[in-house]
């Protein structure tokens, strides 16, 4: 088989069955969204693995770093010893509270319907794609591409 730039496809059911050049706009229109979504659902998935933070705020005492008043070595470092350690200016993580075992199943319950609804989705798209038609094909891989550019960005938030 090889890729054809028609206007005229059935995908997937019989029931869609392009014939024309505003037919094949909007099944290309519709693919684009659903692998859009599809991107997405990538995003939640990973999204509910990860488990909520409380941001915490480190403090600082409001005299940092403490004035050196002395030249000679043993003054200098009497003025270290009595200044805070690395240690303690690092931000302390708070550990994350332990969800009840209702919460995980419902968690995990939720995490398989997402893992479901992305696998469905993957050989929907999968199926479009088979139907070699270079235009539904670049419907996927657009979709794909504004999908990462829109929906990539909130990792980095979470």
């Amino acid at each position: 088989m090889t890729f054809e730039a028609g206007s005229r496809v059935t995908l997937l059911f019989d029931f869609w069955d392009v014939h024309g050049p505003a037919g094949m706009v909007l099944s290309v229109f519709v693919v684009l969204l659903l692998t859009v979504f599809y991107e997405l659902l990538k995003v939640w998935k990973v999204r509910l693995g990860k488990p909520l933070e409380q941001p915490t705020q480190p403090t600082f005492p409001l005299t940092f770093p403490p004035p050196l008043h002395s030249s000679d070595s043993q003054g200098s470092s009497a003025v270290f010893a009595s200044s805070l350690s690395e240690s303690s200016l690092a931000p302390t993580e708070q550990a994350a509270p332990t969800p009840s075992p209702m919460n995980r199943w419902r968690l995990h319950g939720i995490q398989t319907a997402m893992h479901f609804l992305q696998v469905t989705l993957g050989y929907i798209l999968m199926l479009c794609v088979m139907s070699y038609n270079t235009w539904i094909f670049l419907g996927v891989i657009l979709g794909s591409v504004l999908g990462y550019f829109i929906w990539f960005p909130l990792l980095g938030q979470i």
